[in-house]
C-alpha cells in the first residue's frame, strides 16, 4: 500500500487561475516577445521558474544573455508579488477531502512545487492550510539543488520520513514534468490529473500509470 502521496500545487491541489503562468507570460512578453499562455504552459508548467523562462525562450530559439534572463525573472517576481496581493485562491475540488482521507489512513500528504519557498508558503497561507493538520510537509524548488524533472524534491521527502522503498510513494501532478519527476524518483505510482496545465493527450506522452480527472479517484488507487 502507498505510504506517501506527493502532490503538485498549482493546477493539482490549488486553483489560482493560472496567475503564475499568466504572470510569467507577461514578464517574458514585456521583454519584446509574443508567447501565448498555451505556449508558456506547454514549455514551463511545473518547472522551477527561472528554468521555465529559459525553456520557454529556447522553444522559439531565442537566446539571451544571462543578465537579461535574470531581468525577466526579477520582473516576474515583482509582478507576481503585486498580483498576489489581491489574488483569490481556493483548493482544487476534492483536495481537502482527499488530504483528510489519506491522513486518516496513515498515508503522508506532501506538497511539492516548482515555486520558491515564499510563493509556495503564500499560497498555503491564503488557503489556511496548516502543517500537521492538512498536510505533512511542503517541499519547494528552492530547497533542493535540482528541481523537476530531477527527483530531488521527492527524495528529500522520502528521506525525511524514512521511507526506504520509493515504490510506496505516489506522485500526482497536472503536467508532463510532474509525471517524469515521479518516474525519476522510482515512485510506485506516477499519476497525471487533467485539472491544470496539460491535457490528457499531453500527459499521456509521459507514460503515467494513471490519468485521473478528479483527486477523489486517488482514494481507491492509494488503497490497493
Amino acid at each position: 500500500m502507498i505510504k506517501m502521496v506527493v502532490f503538485d500545487m498549482a493546477g493539482t491541489t490549488v486553483n489560482e487561475d493560472n496567475v503564475v503562468y499568466k504572470t510569467l507570460q507577461k514578464a517574458i512578453n514585456q521583454h519584446g516577445n509574443d508567447f501565448s499562455l498555451d505556449e508558456v504552459l506547454a514549455e514551463g508548467a511545473g518547472k522551477e521558474k527561472l528554468k521555465a523562462i529559459k525553456d520557454i525562450l529556447s522553444s522559439k530559439d531565442i537566446e539571451l544573455p544571462e543578465n537579461e534572463i535574470q531581468e525577466i525573472f526579477q520582473n516576474f517576481l515583482n509582478l507576481l508579488k503585486e498580483a498576489y496581493q489581491n489574488l483569490s485562491v481556493k483548493p482544487i475540488e476534492g483536495a481537502e477531502e482527499v488530504f483528510s482521507f489519506l491522513r486518516k489512513n496513515k498515508i503522508l500528504v506532501v506538497l511539492n512545487t516548482g515555486y520558491n519557498q515564499e510563493i509556495a508558503e503564500s499560497l498555503v497561507n491564503k488557503l489556511n492550510w496548516e502543517l500537521g493538520k492538512h498536510f505533512d510537509d511542503l517541499v519547494t524548488a528552492s530547497q533542493v539543488e535540482k528541481s523537476r524533472p530531477y527527483p530531488d524534491m521527492i527524495l528529500l521527502a522520502k528521506e525525511k520520513f524514512e521511507i526506504t522503498d520509493a515504490g510506496k510513494i505516489a506522485k500526482v501532478g497536472d503536467s508532463i514534468i510532474d509525471i517524469v519527476e515521479g518516474k525519476n524518483a522510482g515512485c510506485g505510482l506516477s499519476i497525471g490529473i487533467t485539472t491544470g496545465a496539460h491535457t490528457e493527450q499531453q500527459l499521456l506522452t509521459a507514460g503515467p500509470d494513471y490519468i485521473i480527472n478528479d483527486l477523489r479517484e486517488l482514494e481507491e488507487l492509494t488503497m490497493k
